[in-house]
C-alpha cells in the first residue's frame, strides 16, 4: 500500500516517505532546479535551490523513491529570457524527468515551448503571469504562487481601502511580469469608483537614474506609487522619491518583497509596502522546512523558499503516486492529490494553479518586512 503525503506531519521533515513504485527504466530521477543563481536577482532564484536541496536529501536519505535516488541538475538562467532556452534546452538534453523552475515570468514563458515540445512537467514557485495557467498554451506547467490579478487585486484594495488613498501612479518595468502586475492594477482602479490613475509609466531596467520618472510622479499629484516589477528598479527610484522628500506611499509587488531590496535601499525601504505570498509561520510544515534551512545553511531563507519547498513537495509526491516518471501520469497525479507543504494543503486545478494558496500585504518596518494585518 502507498504511503499518503495528504497530513501535514507526513511532509519531508517530520516523516516524509515513499511507497514502492515501478521506475524501473531510470538509473535516478532527474529533477531540474532552474532560475538566476547570478547577477541581481540571485536572491530570488538560490532560495529555491536551497529548498530543493533540504527536500532531495531527506528523501535520498531515506532510500530515495523505490530505491532510486533523486539526482538534481542545476541550471542558472539569471531571469533573462534569451538565456532560459538554452537552459531549458540543455535541462531537456540531460534527460530530466520534471523542472522546478523558472522564477521570473519572462523567462519562464520563453523557456516553457522547449519544455511543452519534450513533454516535460515544470512547476515554478514564484512565475506569476496570468497567462502562463490561464491561456490554456502549456498544460505542462503548474506553479504553486497565485498570479499577478491576484495581487494586483490585493494591492488595489489596500491602497484604497486600507490606507485611503486614491490617486494613483502606476510605474512598470515594462516586463512580462512588472507590465502585467501594472496592467491589472490600472484596470482594477479604474473600475473602482474611488481609483484614478493618474500616471501610467514604463522605466529601463537596469538604468542608474530614474530621476525623470520621479518627476513626472510628483506633477502628477499621486497619492501613492504602485510599481509593478523587480527590487532593483524599486530601490532606485525609491530612494530617488526619498532624496526629493517625496513622501508619497511606495505599494509594490513580491518582486519587491525581498531582503535585498531592504539593504539596497537602506534606511529609504522603511514604510514601503509590497505583496508577498501568505504568511505561513504558523504552518508545521512551514515551521520545519525553515528550521531545515536555518540548520543546514546558517540562515533564515530567502524569497520564495515555501513555494519552491512545496513544489519540489508535490512534484516528487506525484511521481510517487504515480508510479511512474511519464509526464502524463505525473500531470494526473498532480491534480488528483492534495499534500501538505508550506503554503498548505495543495492540489493543482485543471489551469495548472495550486489550490488555496494566495497574497498578503508587507511593510518594511525597521529594516524588516512585516505583514500588515
Amino acid at each position: 500500500m502507498k504511503k499518503s503525503l495528504h497530513k501535514t506531519v507526513a511532509a519531508t521533515l517530520l516523516g516524509l516517505a515513499f511507497g514502492a513504485m515501478s521506475l524501473a527504466s531510470a538509473d535516478t530521477i532527474k529533477l531540474g532546479v532552474a532560475g538566476p543563481h547570478s547577477g541581481d536577482l540571485a536572491s530570488y532564484g538560490i532560495p529555491t535551490t536551497k529548498a530543493a536541496e533540504l527536500v532531495v536529501k531527506e528523501i535520498n536519505a531515506k532510500g530515495g523513491i523505490d530505491g532510486k535516488m533523486v539526482e538534481l541538475l542545476v541550471e542558472d538562467d539569471v531571469c533573462k529570457p534569451e538565456i532560459s532556452t538554452n537552459t531549458a534546452t540543455k535541462l531537456v538534453s540531460e534527460g530530466v524527468h520534471a523542472v522546478l523552475g523558472h522564477i521570473c515570468s519572462g523567462a519562464t514563458k520563453a523557456a516553457l515551448p522547449i519544455y511543452k515540445s519534450a513533454n516535460i512537467i515544470v512547476i515554478s514557485p514564484s512565475a506569476t503571469s496570468p497567462g502562463l495557467t490561464q491561456s490554456g498554451d502549456y498544460p505542462n506547467f503548474y506553479r504553486t504562487i497565485a498570479s499577478d490579478d491576484a495581487q494586483a487585486k490585493k494591492a488595489v484594495d489596500f491602497t484604497l481601502q486600507k490606507l485611503g488613498l486614491k490617486k494613483i501612479a502606476v510605474i512598470h518595468d515594462k516586463g512580462d511580469y512588472g507590465k502585467g502586475f501594472a496592467d491589472f492594477a490600472k484596470k482594477f482602479l479604474e473600475e473602482a469608483k474611488d481609483g484614478e490613475v493618474v500616471l501610467f509609466e514604463g522605466v529601463t531596467p537596469g538604468a542608474v537614474d530614474y530621476s525623470a520618472v520621479v518627476q513626472k510622479i510628483k506633477r502628477s499629484g499621486a497619492d501613492a506609487v504602485i510599481y509593478g516589477g523587480y527590487h532593483p528598479e524599486a530601490s532606485k527610484i525609491v530612494t530617488q522619491m526619498r532624496k526629493k522628500r517625496m513622501k508619497t506611499p511606495f505599494i509594490s509587488d513580491d518582486g519587491v518583497k525581498d531582503d535585498t531590496f531592504i539593504k539596497v535601499a537602506g534606511k529609504y525601504a522603511d514604510g514601503v509596502y509590497a505583496a508577498g505570498p501568505n504568511d505561513n509561520s504558523s504552518n508545521p510544515v512551514a515551521k520545519a522546512a525553515n528550521e531545515a534551512h536555518k540548520k543546514e545553511f546558517g540562515k533564515d531563507p530567502g524569497a520564495f523558499f515555501e513555494n519552491a519547498y512545496a513544489a519540489t513537495l508535490a512534484i516528487l509526491n506525484a511521481i510517487d503516486k504515480a508510479d511512474s516518471t511519464d509526464s502524463d501520469k505525473i500531470a494526473k497525479a498532480l491534480h488528483e492529490n492534495e499534500i501538505s507543504t508550506p503554503v498548505g494543503d495543495i492540489k493543482f486545478d485543471e489551469k495548472g494553479d495550486a489550490t488555496g494558496v494566495g497574497f498578503s500585504m508587507y511593510q518594511v518596518v525597521d529594516g524588516k518586512f512585516i505583514e500588515v494585518k
